[in-house]
């Protein structure tokens, strides 16, 4: 089996997002990277979906989002990472000092890679300086492809198949990554559309 080391620290903002969150956590459990976030990052995360929820006029939306959490925790249990504050002093110059838990966390992991659709509040000099990146999910999910995108291939066509309402081709399911911002990973699986 492939263990990789290679750690990736996972931001609210990407996790809100249904199909970003699948297709990365799909990839995480195919052992391409490990992942790792905090409890206030699973708090954001859980308040964020039932806001998409709420919006969308669901009437469980908060049980709908804590059921999301919960099904994230337990599909990784080793993910959650706590006393993380003795790093909090060498995450100082954030656009937004708020932004500063999840870089100290990500350092607390020695994560490689923070996935966050936020790019602009973690300024590449700050991240170099930390021996970090920051990367969107789109970028991070076609770098993950590429590294063997036949296995890769393999991963998200299990994740297709379990979506039952409604299925989804695969050709839909590139017209949803495409929606979802994910046009760079979009570029990479159109070369293997009659695999996914």
């Amino acid at each position: 089996m492939f263990a990789n080391r290679y750690t990736a620290f996972i931001d609210a903002c990407t996790l809100a997002s249904a199909l970003k969150r699948n297709l990365l956590l799909t990839l995480a459990e195919a052992e391409f990277f490990r992942v790792r976030w905090s409890d206030r990052v699973m708090d954001e995360t859980e308040a964020a979906i039932t806001g998409i929820l709420t919006a969308k006029q669901v009437v469980d939306a908060a049980a709908r989002g804590h059921r999301a959490r919960r099904a994230m925790e337990e599909a990784f249990e080793d993910a959650g990472v706590s006393d993380y504050d003795m790093f909090l002093p060498s995450c100082t110059g954030l656009p937004d000092p708020r932004d500063a838990h999840v870089l100290a966390a990500a350092l607390k992991t020695q994560a490689a890679t923070i996935v966050t659709e936020n790019l602009r509040d973690f300024p590449a000099d700050i991240m170099g300086r930390l021996n970090l990146e920051a990367k969107s999910a789109d970028h991070f999910i076609a770098d993950t492809i590429a590294l063997d995108p036949g296995r890769a291939v393999a991963a998200v066509r299990k994740m297709r198949d379990r979506f039952r309402r409604p299925e989804k081709t695969a050709d839909i399911l590139l017209l949803d990554m495409e929606a979802a911002g994910l046009t760079e990973t979009v570029d990479i699986l159109k070369a293997h559309v009659l695999s996914l």
